[in-house]
């Protein structure tokens, strides 16, 4: 059995390589102008570098979370692989836009991967009442990654240029990966039995639970992608649009303590529904006072607080799905939900794009979609085990 040193070391090793993903697929947000004007092409090219993610997400979602259930090291394995190798091909040709775009793709693929095994990191090398914990934990890498791309592109930009920035990144993956795949060599505490007679998913089309967390997850990652991409524009049509990278980096420092925080004490609980109500419901609070007051310190005051909140739900959200989908199933659960998830990035982003003419429409929409998420979790039951494992017994 993992002893307590090896289960949070290769914990460790994968928030290393999650984190990675977030900052390898965000890696020229910061600097598109930039990077544009030395690969020699256009600032719409370099933005389908990070593009191309949330689209092969999609097309990878299912088939790598039934894989992580059936062959979880080597999948696993394979997805850390895809991500460091990457990451480390970026190096070869730093300004050529086409080999950048190949590396993008290797990272894209190995992303939806390494994503959906949080759970199944979880369920395999935890006991159970330690879960909550491992799984808050490894969502937290999540937006750690989104953080560390936003702090460290500009800098080693500065500095070094596109070169010095792979270099960083690219060791930091590479070392996350190899970590890794040798942390796979331990067996798991905790095997779930009979994977390959249960691998159907046919449980998924009829799962009510799982299709409301699914919905709850569209609308939360779909708001949090949809400010960060547009919350520029959206203040410069009120005065302080030169502020938006700071409270991006306010909401996203905010969103970690919460998620590193608030969901084992809400599992400690069993108060998840309460949780994705409120959250949901201040979320849309949020989307109206940035609409009637327009200074700096409402408006930080507001995204922090709604940051704190708003992003803590991932993990609630894993977490729950982790006690229904049962041990068999956590792989296809989490691809699931974060198909849900990366679709809702999607949509909101277009939407809230074709109404930016007017800086108080897409702040009216996304408060609509927030609220009427906080409708949904309504409909969610009152405690998280009363649906446990539901589908294993159908």
């Amino acid at each position: 059995m993992a002893t307590r040193v090896n289960r949070f070391a290769i914990l460790a090793a994968y928030a290393i390589v999650a984190a990675s993903t977030q900052m390898l697929w965000l890696t020229f947000a910061p600097i598109t102008t930039e990077a544009a004007l030395v690969m020699h092409t256009s600032v719409g090219n370099v933005g389908d570098l990070a593009a191309v993610f949330p689209f092969v997400y999609i097309v990878l979602a299912l088939p790598t979370g039934r894989w992580l259930d059936r062959q979880f090291a080597k999948a696993l394995g394979a997805g850390a692989m895809l991500t460091g190798t990457g990451a480390l091909l970026r190096l070869f040709a730093p300004t050529v836009y086409g080999w950048q775009l190949c590396a993008q793709l290797s990272v894209a693929a190995g992303q939806p991967v390494v994503l959906n095994a949080v759970n199944p990191v979880a369920t395999r090398y935890f006991p159970e009442q330690e879960r909550p914990v491992a799984i808050a934990l490894g969502s937290v890498a999540v937006f750690l990654g989104i953080l560390l791309a936003m702090v460290s592109g500009p800098l080693l930009y500065a500095h070094g240029g596109l070169w010095a920035l792979f270099l960083f990144q690219g060791m930091l993956a590479a070392a996350g990966a190899v970590w890794m795949v040798y942390g796979l060599r331990s067996p798991p505490a905790f095997e779930p039995e009979n994977l390959q007679a249960r691998g159907s998913l046919a449980w998924l089309a009829k799962d009510r639970l799982m299709w409301l967390l699914a919905a709850l997850l569209f609308i939360g990652m779909g708001i949090y992608n949809a400010v960060a991409t547009w919350l520029e524009p959206i203040l410069a049509a009120f005065g302080t649009g030169g502020q938006a990278g700071n409270l991006l980096a306010l909401m996203t420092v905010a969103g970690i303590a919460g998620a590193a925080s608030l969901p084992p004490l809400v599992a400690s609980r069993d108060r998840r529904r309460t949780m994705l109500a409120v959250a949901t419901t201040f979320t849309g609070l949020t989307f109206a006072a940035l609409a009637w007051q327009h200074s700096l310190w409402w408006s930080a005051a507001w995204l922090g607080l709604d940051g704190f909140l708003l992003l803590a739900c991932l993990p609630v959200v894993l977490e729950w799905a982790q006690l229904h989908s049962g041990p068999e199933y956590q792989g296809a659960a989490v691809g699931f939900l974060m198909l849900a998830g990366n679709l809702g990035g999607l949509v909101l982003v277009v939407i809230a794009q074709v109404l930016l003419h007017n800086a108080y429409l897409p702040l009216l929409v996304l408060m609509v979609v927030a609220l009427a998420g906080a409708g949904l979790s309504f409909g969610l039951p009152g405690h998280g085990r009363e649906h446990l494992w539901t589908h294993s017994i159908s």
